[in-house]
């Protein structure tokens, strides 16, 4: 009886030391106690990504402005008090040029000169960085003050653009344009080149 006694007593103490091990190892190594007797030792992320369009891209971004803007949308009621938010806006505009509009007749050369006609540039982006963006403050939203900030968000993208357009995006892409694309196609063709836009190529056949 002493002997079985004697036995189950190092058995009892050989399982203790084992378990005392495994939790050092475990907080030696960045896990939590809670971790070890929870019985969860790793976290698994599962994914089911579905391909939905793929569209080739052959527009050449060349110019691009930020903005900031506070923006206070309200809507105005007969009875109630107006609904109002207040966002703190941040976001972007890029003017580009699409390249898959051009055909072989847009290139031409005169004497030693290599005429390329680009199609006319364009606001390709307009868009709220809403990582960058808060709602700064609302009042009077009640029930509806998920519906009220999206408007104010759609009124700001609204104002980008047209602020962007105001602005001149479009005649900085052109320009810009034929700084990034002239020395390129100077050095591919040996010739000077000049690159011309539509509405160009129409003052010039107007005068």
């Amino acid at each position: 009886m002493n002997i079985a006694r004697f036995l189950f007593k190092i058995l009892i103490f050989a399982l203790l030391t084992v378990g005392v091990v495994s939790v050092w190892e475990r907080v030696k190594d960045g896990g939590s106690l809670f971790s070890w007797f929870s019985g969860s030792s790793k976290e698994e992320t599962t994914h089911a990504i579905v391909l939905q369009e793929m569209t080739a891209m052959g527009k050449l971004e060349l110019s691009k402005y930020s903005f900031k803007d506070i923006v206070e949308h309200q809507v105005v009621k007969q009875w109630l008090p107006n609904s109002r938010a207040v966002l703190i806006v941040q976001g972007e505009a890029v003017g580009c040029i699409d390249l898959t509009g051009l055909d072989i007749g847009d290139v031409t050369t005169e004497a030693e000169v290599l005429v390329v006609h680009l199609p006319e540039p364009e606001l390709c982006v307009f868009k709220i960085d809403h990582s960058k963006s808060k709602v700064y403050h609302t009042e009077y939203a009640f029930l509806e003050e998920a519906r009220l900030v999206e408007e104010a968000y759609k009124q700001a993208e609204v104002k980008i653009r047209q602020s962007a357009l105001d602005m001149g995006i479009l005649d900085q892409t052109r320009e810009n344009a034929r700084k990034v694309l002239t020395p390129i196609l100077e050095k591919a063709s040996g010739k000077k080149v000049l690159i011309k836009f539509p509405m160009q190529a129409k003052l010039e056949r107007l005068q």
